[in-house]
């Protein structure tokens, strides 16, 4: 399918299974209802923020500098927008999806900090869920709008870090 086909009939975006920050808020919400009906601790008191807060804080700062390039590139963030350049700079240059490992990070900093098995254990369906209904959907999305400059891409790139 070419752009322009794409773009007149209203689909130039990665038709993507779910937005990606609300699969995550959504397993965090679900995890932290498990924790509080049936709380399952696994730190000493102290160790939580620890262990929590450094991912967070790395999650954030890789989300950062990920979405500052995407804006420097004149391209949106969310997947239901088009892509209008391939971005291969800043966090680009080490993952093709480094958002979604910065929210990964997150996700992971909260479970560890709030010493939340539950919230933790709520990752392991989202993972999945983020490679086959949203990066699946993009890699080929970006694959029609892109071709061979996105194949070279791919190539060099992993898609996480």
């Amino acid at each position: 399918m070419t752009l322009s086909t794409m773009a007149r009939r209203g689909d130039d975006h990665a038709n993507v299974a779910v937005r990606p920050p609300y699969l995550f808020l959504g397993a965090i919400g679900v995890g932290a209802a498990l924790d509080y009906v049936w709380p399952v601790p696994m730190f000493p008191d102290g160790l939580q923020l620890a262990v929590g807060l450094p991912l967070i804080a790395a999650g954030i700062v890789i989300m950062a500098a990920a979405m500052r390039r995407f804006r420097r590139a004149g391209t949106s963030v969310p997947t239901g927008l088009p892509t209008r350049t391939l971005v291969k700079s800043g966090p680009y240059r080490y993952s093709r999806n480094p958002i979604y490992a910065a929210l990964a990070l997150i996700h992971a900093g909260i479970g560890f900090g709030a010493d939340s098995v539950w919230v933790l254990a709520m990752l392991l369906p989202v993972l999945p869920l983020i490679r086959w209904g949203v990066v699946a959907r993009e890699e080929r999305y970006l694959m029609d709008k892109f071709g061979d400059e996105y194949r070279r891409y791919r190539d060099a790139v992993p898609r996480w870090f």
